[in-house]
């Protein structure tokens, strides 16, 4: 199952709710691995030093650095990007659909956007 990671600001009902769902799913929050405050770039080096796939609200910020890295060559396992328009149920559903059925590497290097729909 794919390794996530949630930024500080990503919001935790959602991750609770994946908790309850897949008691078994390994997501990370930034703020419980010492990171509280950390920079975007500081938190992509983490994520890809622990390869995990990292879920955010932040569109503006974080995927330019998400780019930056991939332009360099630097590891980036992936950023899902989740408006926070996006219903809590159906955020839960399309990141729980993406951890099960994902394979290890899948999205090195990528951007993506949710809903899926």
């Amino acid at each position: 199952m794919l390794r996530l990671a949630a930024d500080e600001n990503f919001d935790n009902r959602i991750v609770r709710g994946l908790w309850r769902r897949a008691p078994e799913l390994d997501i990370a929050r930034v703020q419980d691995s010492g990171l509280s405050g950390a920079d975007d770039p500081t938190v992509l080096e983490w994520a890809a030093q622990e390869g995990r796939v990292l879920l955010t609200h932040d569109a503006s910020t974080l995927t330019h650095y998400a780019y930056a890295r991939v332009a360099a060559n630097k590891p980036m396992p992936g950023v899902f990007e989740v408006p926070r328009a996006v219903p809590i149920g159906v955020a839960i559903e399309d990141i729980l659909l993406i951890a099960e059925c994902s394979l290890d590497g899948e999205w090195e290097g990528q951007v993506r956007y949710l809903p899926l729909r």
